[in-house]
């Protein structure tokens, strides 16, 4: 699978503060990159890099094989981008904003009718966006973005601000543009959560250096695998799985066991009841444990646990 968006070496500094520092990604084709970190790792400032809103002090920016640094307004004309800041006119309608940019652009009013479709606001496009909430206006926001289909979409902290149904509605949206529109979604965020459950890759950035890279779902698979134990006395049963020569750890759902290298589960989780059924335990239920992006972040030297309890 070829790149959408490539950075080597990246890096920006901002008086004596070392914003980014030798960043390298790759956004694959048709994927939801979630590009997670905390408030301040340097996520905007990597973003305003690859859409060539400011210039970094070392390293390049590809975006479908464009040089940033050489071609801007070509790179430019590959990427659709919502940011925070979203510059729309109060007193005019979300149908009329779109105008303005679609005219920008030399597009038909029927790419405007399109977009509106696809973020699901063509019954609110002739309201004025005064009267809009921060979820209608995120999606309006969206819609611009989509404005002449381009094949990259990037979109910094989309669910920002937004009530839980907010974030539900966004999420749900997200989740299917990719296959929606045919783009490619790069998007930012500090949550743990929200990644999870849109992307389909995931890059990890910590005071500004890239410091995990994956698709998600093989990051998941390369953890080893754990089962959860819930019995009717979990600390009687964490001494006598202690003494079998199991490493569990105590936690909310019962206790986590982590398995040994080749371990067949099904195998591990009959031995364990058996072990703990004979020394008179209790075994309510045992059953492996789902993995987690979190599983992932524990993983990452430096990772900070904010994140874990932002999500």
């Amino acid at each position: 699978m070829s790149a959408a968006i490539e950075t080597r070496g990246l890096s920006r500094r901002f008086g004596a503060r070392l914003a980014v520092e030798d960043l390298s990604m790759t956004v694959p084709e048709r994927a939801v990159y979630g590009f997670l970190g905390r408030n301040g790792a340097g996520k905007t400032t990597t973003l305003k890099m690859i859409l060539g809103l400011i210039r970094p002090n070392a390293g390049a920016v590809r975006v479908n094989g464009i040089d940033v640094a050489r071609d801007r307004i070509g790179a430019a004309r590959q990427v659709g981008a919502l940011l925070e800041a979203h510059g729309f006119y109060g007193n005019l309608t979300g149908r009329e904003n779109l105008g303005l940019t679609a005219t920008l652009l030399g597009l038909r009013k029927a790419e405007i009718d399109r977009v509106l479709e696809v973020v699901e606001m063509s019954a609110d496009a002739d309201r004025k966006v005064g009267g809009y909430s921060l979820g209608m206006r995120q999606r309006l926001g969206l819609a611009r973005a989509m404005l002449g289909a381009p094949p990259i979409l990037v979109l910094d902290e989309p669910t920002n601000g937004l009530d839980p149904d907010g974030i539900a509605d966004m999420r749900r949206f997200l989740r299917s543009l990719s296959e929606r529109t045919g783009a490619t979604v790069l998007l930012s965020s500090h949550l743990l959560g929200e990644i999870e459950q849109t992307a389909t890759h995931v890059g990890v950035v910590n005071d500004g250096r890239l410091v995990l890279e994956g698709e998600l779902a093989r990051l998941k698979a390369d953890l080893a695998p754990e089962l959860i134990v819930r019995t009717g006395d979990d600390t009687r049963a964490l001494s006598l799985l202690l003494a079998h020569g199991r490493s569990p750890v105590a936690a909310e759902a019962g206790l986590t066991v982590a398995l040994r290298p080749g371990e067949d589960p099904d195998q591990a989780a009959a031995a364990i009841t058996r072990q703990l059924v004979e020394s008179g335990a209790s075994v309510f239920a045992i059953g492996p444990r789902e993995r987690s992006l979190e599983d992932i972040y524990r993983r990452v030297a430096g990772f900070r646990s904010s994140l874990a309890e932002a999500a």
